[in-house]
């Protein structure tokens, strides 16, 4: 039997990936961990990884899935929507995975899911936010996150009843994600009788956004919005400040993590930057174990790793119950019952949603650090 602490070796898991089959016939239950290990979003991918490997670790401990240790095998998607194809077609084909954990960009997930659907094997991504990936009568996706149209409500109802802004810039990855998210809080904005100054797209990849910022400078905005990341967000806001413009700073779930200030060049950039996000996992308290766990190998648990982390529950939890690793019998469990995670009692609808989103808005200070606001 493989032990999963040969696979916390990123190239060992990659290793897996190319020869699964091989291997898959040594491992009990093999589930895949789809996410961006490579390029500017890896440090998401590292956070699936440690999440879910601890999971395994945890699990295999109390005794596995019914009598079976659990297997992870890594697949990189870099967030580009053609590897994550290739990914997920590997994981298939060649790992023969029961179940998977992810993908992180939702311009990843939206095409990989549709791979495992045709295969019948359920997903669960930890922090794919675009809400159509469980509106496409998919019976196997499910989420462990909420869903960018109750992110994007949090943060209109926040800029207009907190900040009492009127004048808003909407700006975008072009991403799926990105976009998506852009247009879910515009639309709320909308909907509220607040119609935006500005609505600009950049690319994913960009660094110099100094026109960009003339146009924002221009349009004189109170608050900027931005959909996407922080290889994109944290270049941004530092050319704005540069700039001379003083507009609130506000975003999403992929600038949660410390990474956001280093590519703003500093805390002096990210101050005062506000974000939405889920109800920070580490101060639940059924986690409590867990993250002791993490902080003594010195890593912070941080951002995504404890969704991952509950996502390989939940897949576990449905496959005990059902006593093997059906997908679909999985799947229907899961849509009926609830599950205890470390990040509390998890519930599901029936597209794959969670029946609860606990979205709050964050804010960034002088140390680099964020915090809840009220």
């Amino acid at each position: 039997m493989m032990s999963i602490k040969l696979l916390r070796n990123p190239l060992s898991a990659l290793i897996i990936g190319c020869l699964g089959t091989a291997f898959a016939a040594h491992a009990d239950v093999v589930i895949g961990v789809g996410g961006p290990f490579s390029g500017p979003n890896a440090t998401y991918g590292d956070q699936y990884w440690r999440g879910a490997t601890q999971a395994a670790q945890d699990i295999n401990a109390a005794g596995g899935i019914n009598g079976e240790k659990i297997t992870l095998v890594q697949g990189d998607d870099a967030c580009e929507p053609k590897q994550a194809v290739a990914v997920a077609n590997r994981l298939v084909d060649q790992s023969h995975v029961a179940a998977v954990v992810g993908h992180f960009c939702s311009s990843s997930t939206m095409p990989a899911s549709e791979v495992y659907d045709d295969a019948g094997i359920i997903s669960m991504t930890p922090g794919s936010t675009n809400p159509q990936i469980t509106e496409r009568d998919m019976p196997g996706i499910f989420r462990m996150c909420g869903r960018d149209d109750q992110q994007g409500l949090i943060a209109s109802n926040y800029i207009i009843d907190k900040l009492k802004a009127k004048r808003i810039a909407i700006i975008h990855d072009k991403d799926t994600y990105g976009q998506g998210l852009a247009d879910a809080t515009r639309g709320e904005l909308n909907r509220r009788g607040v119609k935006e100054v500005l609505y600009e797209g950049l690319s994913r990849g960009e660094k110099d956004f100094n026109a960009l910022v003339t146009k924002i400078r221009s349009a004189n905005p109170e608050v900027v919005y931005f959909g996407g990341c922080h290889p994109e967000a944290g270049p941004l806001v530092r050319q704005m400040r540069e700039q001379g413009v003083t507009a609130r700073f506000f975003s999403g779930d992929c600038i949660v993590n410390q990474e956001m200030v280093t590519a703003a060049g500093g805390a002096q950039y990210t101050k005062g930057v506000l974000m939405t996000f889920g109800k920070d996992p580490r101060q639940i308290a059924e986690g409590k174990a867990v993250i002791e766990k993490f902080r003594a190998s010195k890593f912070e648990p941080e951002g995504y790793t404890l969704y991952s982390y509950a996502s390989v529950q939940a897949i576990a939890a449905a496959f005990k119950a059902t006593g093997g690793t059906d997908s679909a019998k999985a799947s229907q469990w899961l849509k009926a019952h609830s599950v205890d995670t470390v990040m509390g009692k998890k519930a599901w609808d029936g597209k794959g949603d969670l029946k609860v989103s606990d979205y709050v808005v964050y804010q960034w200070d002088d140390k680099g650090q964020y915090h809840e606001v009220p």
